[in-house]
């Protein structure tokens, strides 16, 4: 008998306020910027995170999250993701996948659009292990200094 799926939403929960944690340590100043760009080296090669605020209200904001290699790959291409933050609750969200409709938070298995039952938290760790790793490696592309 097959098992259906049931969310951990503990581990989402907390994936989520881990999430709007890095975002703010990336983007403190969210309210006036609007956009950041990372840089993450690694020995092989070299990759670009761009954070881009698209819509700011009183209790939320959506960025979208981009990523590309120095090279480019031209056999897949980076999702790129919208992710909500909601700012009374502290936690970031990812809702959905650039040109894709909303994410469910479950989907049964197997589906038309091939969607894995725990898809939602896979992206949003997926987010995560990016933040991670421009917290840990990255470079902000921005002139700090001018003149």
């Amino acid at each position: 008998m097959k098992r259906k799926y049931i969310p951990d939403l503990t581990r989402q929960m907390s994936q989520c306020e881990a999430n709007y944690l890095r975002i703010m340590k990336l983007i403190p100043d969210l309210d006036e910027c609007d956009e950041r760009e990372f840089q993450v080296s690694w020995p092989e090669h070299r990759a670009f995170l761009r954070l881009t605020v698209d819509e700011r209200f009183k209790y939320t904001s959506t960025i979208l999250v981009s990523h590309s290699y120095e090279k480019g790959s031209p056999w897949l291409e980076s999702p790129g993701l919208v992710v909500r933050l909601y700012h009374d609750a502290s936690m970031a969200e990812v809702i959905c996948m650039q040109r894709r409709k909303q994410l469910s938070g479950v989907y049964p298995y197997p589906n038309r659009n091939m969607h894995l039952p725990d898809e939602k938290l896979q992206l949003n760790e997926y987010l995560g292990e990016w933040l991670s790793e421009c917290l840990n490696h990255g470079h902000s592309m921005e002139t700090v200094f001018s003149g």
